[in-house]
């Protein structure tokens, strides 16, 4: 197993404590098991160092606790737009809600959502809003808030899951190429949160996902984001494309989902780099939203490793 993490301090000179400001990269070759099947025992124990690591060491439990309140409702915001092959996998999402109920947190309080239901089922999850079990929704099913939420440059009505019920929330991305933003990794994923997300794709996404990310429902409830690299993709993205998707065999874990997304997006570009493709900037699409997050008008992390 191979582990290794990245440190700044924050654009300003304001230094934010060392655990938010910490990229950890955890991968091991043993996570995979045949071509796009995975061993839940060794994504859990990459989940587990992953977090030692990002806290300082520490049991994953007491992580989990210091995290989160057994009186926590806990959105975990998955991306399935790809269907099966890269999607939000499975075993990374288990893992995550048998940490969380280490923390005394309820099944009935851990909702799985995304912006579809058919994207869920696509991606192999079972939509469920069964009484004293995990639940498992799209916002096609939830509903979006009434009102419409005007912030920045964004007019938008936003899931119930977020507006109304989480007091938390954990954002499960995958690490990928996307071909309008340049990537899509844990900011650009809470596109998935509102109605109108094509309405924003102009200019490479830039500012309209950090105006996003920058609203205290989501700035304010995000606890931790976990980027699914089990599988990433170089070219090609949003939908799975084989041809450019690559087995990273790891997992990206920060509570700074600027920084994640920095160190994302250069892994991408050395992969580009590697098979002979041009960079993102070259091709028109770089992705700009992540510089102008850190920016001192939205403050919400580091983009500066």
């Amino acid at each position: 197993m191979f582990s290794k993490w990245l440190t700044s301090a924050a654009a300003g000179g304001c230094a934010p404590s060392l655990s938010r400001a910490r990229v950890v990269i955890v991968q091991s070759d043993s996570v995979r098991t045949t071509k796009n099947r995975f061993d839940a025992k060794v994504v859990e124990k990459v989940l587990d160092e992953g977090l030692r690591a990002l806290f300082h060491g520490g049991t994953s439990t007491s992580i989990w606790r210091q995290l989160f309140s057994s009186e926590d409702v806990v959105a975990i915001k998955l991306n399935c737009i790809a269907g099966r092959g890269l999607s939000s996998n499975k075993e990374v999402v288990r893992a995550i809600v048998s940490g969380l109920r280490s923390a005394g947190v309820k099944s009935e309080n851990i909702i799985l959502f995304d912006r579809m239901g058919q994207d869920l089922r696509r991606a192999g999850y079972r939509i469920s809003t069964v009484r004293g079990q995990v639940r498992c929704v799209g916002n096609d099913r939830i509903g979006y808030s009434r009102d419409l939420l005007m912030h920045k440059s964004i007019g938008s009505m936003v899931s119930r899951v977020v507006s109304e019920y989480a007091t938390a929330i954990i954002n499960v991305p995958v690490l990928k190429d996307h071909g309008i933003a340049g990537v899509s990794i844990g900011m650009k994923n809470f596109f998935g949160v509102i109605h109108n997300p094509n309405k924003y794709h102009i200019n490479a996404c830039d500012p309209y996902v950090a105006d996003l990310c920058s609203h205290p429902w989501i700035k304010d409830k995000l606890r931790l984001t976990i980027c699914d690299a089990l599988t990433a993709q170089f070219e090609g993205g949003p939908p799975y494309m084989p041809q450019w998707a690559w087995p990273f065999n790891g997992l990206l874990i920060s509570q700074d989902m600027v920084a994640l997304d920095y160190v994302g997006w250069q892994i991408i570009e050395k992969k580009r780099k590697q098979a002979g493709l041009k960079s993102l900037r070259e091709v028109g699409r770089e992705p700009k939203y992540i510089l102008t997050a850190a920016d001192q008008d939205h403050r919400l992390g580091v983009a500066d490793l």
